[in-house]
């Protein structure tokens, strides 16, 4: 892990500790999940094939599968990216969240609001 300029370890820190807290499902739950017709059917499609969030949460199995000392620039980046997701998402939390597709979509991004 190298710190580009302006971002110091702390900010690492900070970010595994809210990629942490945040995702909530173990990496064979997400798998399971992302094996779901629900889970295919949510989310912003790039062309009609995987959505954003279906990837990101093959990005977040292979994370969490890391050792700390073993996560890159890129898997920082897309820890900032999964929080400011969910973040924003559970902001807009509906009255019917069991089967939604909110919930749906949280769930790609490894976050269960329901546990």
């Amino acid at each position: 892990m190298t710190t580009k300029p302006g971002q110091s370890t702390d900010d690492d820190a900070a970010t595994y500790d809210a990629f942490k807290e945040l995702v909530n499902m173990t990496p064979s739950r997400i798998e399971k999940w992302l094996a779901t017709d629900e889970s295919r059917e949510v989310g912003q499609k790039n062309g009609g094939g995987e959505s954003v969030g279906h990837k990101s949460g093959r990005h977040i199995i292979d994370i969490l599968g890391k050792k700390k000392a073993d996560l890159s620039d890129d898997d920082y980046a897309h820890m900032r990216k999964v929080i400011g997701y969910i973040k924003r998402h559970l902001a807009q939390r509906p009255h019917d969240v069991e089967h939604s597709h909110w919930r749906y979509s949280l769930m790609n991004w490894g976050h269960d609001p329901l546990k």
